[in-house]
């Protein structure tokens, strides 16, 4: 198991972890509702205390954050209040929004979610959008299973994707107009299902992997490079912080080695430095 030091415990389902230019850390709690974020120091603080169901965030140009859940809003923190970006599509108001990715133009790439994925039922497929900071959305694909993860390659002509119904990571090429096309599969997973992911600077892509209990990284060729156990069955997501983007931060649902942590941060020293992330530009 790789050397993993605990940075905070005791919420329910961790998700949508984001480290800004200041260390700090942000994630939020899918099951209890809040979004929170972790100084380097220790100290965690609310940033918005009951909005459920966040699947993910970024951090926005001009302060503030951009997060998910029924739907995509930017929050802003100096005046501690939330407008929404994207409510609705063609009449009909959303279901949920999972993660999200920033591009190089400050645009947001997002799965929406037409089913309640904690439920029984089998999955009602969804949709991957882009919503412009001037507003525009566009619709990109169809048929999504059950989204999860985005990154984009280091030359941003790939995005990956996390579709967890069909157990695997998906990737389409990026046009130069950002539209999408030939959607196929990157990786299908050997064990567990993909959850969060983020990219490193090499290119390869790391996927958090609920119930098996670990990490895995794939090469750019669609190979798998390694896998790393964590103490937790529901590693739901990670992304890469600190100088150098060398620390790779990893949040699950519980902690296999002490169940009263529930769910816990975790920090380990990454063999690769992470892609750094593009923010959103939203006011």
């Amino acid at each position: 198991m790789a050397e993993l030091e605990t940075l905070a415990s005791g919420f329910g389902l961790i998700e949508g972890p984001r480290v800004d230019d200041q260390n700090r850390l942000y994630f939020s709690d899918v099951t209890n509702g809040g979004v929170y974020r972790r100084s380097p120091d220790g100290r965690i603080e609310t940033l918005i205390p009951k909005r459920r169901g966040v699947g993910g965030i970024a951090i926005n140009e001009t302060g503030g954050i951009v997060c998910s859940g029924r739907n995509l809003i930017y929050f802003d923190e100096a005046t501690r209040t939330s407008r929404e970006l994207f409510s609705q599509w063609e009449g009909k108001p959303l279901k949920g929004i999972n993660d999200i990715q920033p591009d190089i133009e400050g645009s947001i790439y997002c799965g929406t979610l037409e089913f309640d994925p904690f439920s029984n039922r089998k999955p009602i497929p969804g949709s991957l959008f882009r919503v412009d900071p001037d507003g525009k959305v566009t619709k990109l694909w169809d048929g999504i299973e059950v989204t999860n993860g985005l990154g984009f390659s280091p030359d941003r002509k790939l995005l990956y994707h996390s579709d967890s119904g069909t157990r695997a990571v998906w990737v389409y090429d990026v046009l130069p107009d950002r539209s999408v096309k030939d959607r196929r599969i990157f990786f299908k997973l050997p064990q567990g299902i993909p959850d969060g992911l983020a990219v490193d600077a090499a290119g390869g892509v790391v996927v958090a992997v609920p119930e098996a209990g670990e990490i895995m990284r794939i090469k750019p060729d669609g190979t798998l490079d390694k896998r790393i156990k964590v103490p937790a069955t529901m590693v739901t997501s990670l992304t890469f912080g600190g100088p150098g983007l060398e620390d790779l931060y990893i949040v699950t649902a519980d902690n296999s080695e002490d169940k009263e942590k529930k769910g816990t941060v975790f920090r380990m020293r990454a063999d690769i430095p992470g892609l750094a992330v593009p923010k959103s530009r939203f006011r």
